[in-house]
């Protein structure tokens, strides 16, 4: 990322006519197809590594997909639980493959610096369910505006051309809010939660489709932000679902069509058939 980017302020859209970045581009290849040999190019997802510092100081380094940095920064700060709200947000400087930020808490104490690969977490440490939020939202939906909404999410163009992002959708009752697609699913997790930090969206009646597996990371971040409902056309883990029923958050696994795996806090999905449609006489 050659240009430089600086936010000031927690909402800010960073600076006014710059150029988007590139999420994918185009790479020689040879396509096999019924055993014939064809050349041609392939888009391929971009993967770049970038260097955050907070308050001076170098806090990770990830593999990123270079769009939305703004909004995945002040995801990433906030279920890392650096800062409490996008309001402690001074900055954030992005020149390069480095990433700047200033909060309004200069001596906030750090974990150790880690290293966030695309297709995982990074080195996270063992998570405590008694040391994370517990969820008593009252936010309800049902399964077939899940079924609909992961539709919509897999639509995704980025997802459909190069087959090579995970895509996260931060959806209200109805509708979906925003969509973030990024190498690792936390990172897009990150994102879409930090979209809704910035534009002061209570997340507590919201729920967000992933592309991916749910991961107890997965699964900690939606604690920390009071995301009640997470779902996905994937699997989980056992790990993910103890967390999620000690701590309140309800996660539904497989959604195919009509079908999903509600495995824990049932009682926020309404399940309902979903109405014929009358044939033509």
């Amino acid at each position: 990322m050659a240009e430089e980017i600086t936010t000031r302020g927690s909402k800010g859209e960073g600076s006014p006519g710059r150029k988007a970045p590139r999420m994918y581009r185009k790479v020689p290849c040879i396509r096999v197809t019924d055993g014939t040999p064809e050349e041609i190019l392939h888009d391929v997802i971009e993967e770049i590594p970038y260097a955050l510092f907070v308050n001076g100081r170098h806090m990770m380094t990830a593999m990123l997909s270079p769009e939305g940095l703004e909004d995945f920064v002040t995801g990433f700060l906030f279920t890392e639980q650096v800062i409490k709200s996008a309001e402690e947000i001074e900055s954030i400087k992005i020149e390069k493959n480095r990433i700047s930020v200033i909060t309004t808490n200069l001596f906030k104490v750090l974990g150790p610096k880690k290293t966030i690969l695309s297709g995982c977490g990074g080195a996270a440490s063992y998570i405590d369910p008694e040391k994370l939020p517990i969820i008593n939202s009252d936010f309800r939906t049902t399964n077939t505006i899940i079924s609909d909404i992961l539709k919509s999410t897999l639509r995704n163009e980025i997802h459909r051309v190069t087959g090579g992002v995970h895509v996260v959708a931060l959806a209200g009752p109805q509708q979906i809010i925003t969509i973030a697609e990024d190498i690792g699913r936390h990172n897009a997790l990150d994102r879409v939660i930090g979209f809704a930090l910035r534009k002061g969206i209570d997340l507590s009646h919201t729920f967000v489709i992933v592309s991916g597996r749910i991961s107890s990371e997965m699964v900690r971040k939606c604690l920390v932000a009071h995301i009640p409902l997470i779902a996905s056309r994937g699997a989980t883990t056992t790990l993910s679902l103890e967390i999620a029923e000690k701590n309140g958050l309800t996660v539904v696994g497989f959604v195919r069509g009509s079908n999903m795996n509600i495995y824990t806090n049932p009682g926020r999905v309404t399940v309902e058939k979903r109405e014929a449609r009358a044939l033509p006489e």
